[in-house]
């Protein structure tokens, strides 16, 4: 079954923990989502924490992102799933490689930074603010960026073969979709890159039904 609760945007957060509650009991109801951005008088993390770790499909429990830090994963953060996913699809060993990440968010950065060391993986993770970015790009086998700035990365900052993940989602005055990389000037110097939109993008929402069908066959397994 599927429900949802359409809740206006000056919502008491109080309200939307009750009704988390709710479903936290409901055995008919398997994974809750909570559908970002939300307000500024919503304190992301205290509504994340009330979700069931059972229940949570986005993968961003305090309880969840502990078991891929001790690399027992349960549920886990769908768009660094749906990463590994994609590499693991085009059948792309990523053990031993150096990563630079470029982004430090809770619901992309630092999950993704937990799947890599699963891959024995030499991470660097980065921001835009990161002195000398430009010489860890340089060593970088794989780079995965999700900051919000339209054509951040361009071919000049990175070395022949490397692999391009492109998280940005960023729309422009006319109304046009592009991400962090400058597609053009990474091209041909990229063995592997990813298109904005179309990319990673239907990964996240693969991984997102994958873990609900996980937690439909493991409802029993957090608390037994």
């Amino acid at each position: 079954m599927s429900q949802e609760w359409h809740l206006n945007n000056f919502e008491k957060e109080s309200k939307i923990i009750n009704i988390i509650h709710t479903i936290n009991n409901d055995t008919n109801i398997d994974g809750i989502l909570i559908q970002f951005p939300l307000p500024k008088h919503i304190n992301i993390n205290k509504i994340i924490q009330h979700i069931k770790p059972s229940k949570d499909v986005d993968g961003l429990h305090p309880y969840n992102i502990g078991c891929l830090l001790q690399q027992t994963p349960k549920l886990r953060p769908c768009t660094s799933r749906g990463i590994i996913t994609l590499l693991r699809k085009y059948k792309i060993k990523i053990n031993n490689f150096n990563v630079v990440i470029i982004g430090t968010s809770n619901i992309v950065g630092k999950p993704m930074l937990l799947e890599l060391l699963l891959y024995n993986c030499t991470v660097t993770i980065t921001h835009q603010f990161t002195k000398n970015l430009k010489q860890h790009l340089k060593t970088a086998d794989l780079i995965i960026i999700a900051i919000g700035k339209p054509n951040f990365l361009n071919g000049k900052h990175i070395k022949p073969g490397v692999i391009i993940i492109d998280i940005g989602i960023n729309k422009l005055y006319n109304n046009m979709i592009i991400g962090d990389v400058n597609f053009r000037s990474c091209l041909n110097k990229a063995s592997y890159i990813t298109p904005v939109p179309g990319g990673v993008g239907p990964m996240t929402i693969s991984s997102l039904l994958q873990n609900t069908l996980e937690a439909y066959h493991k409802k029993y397994q957090y608390d037994n």
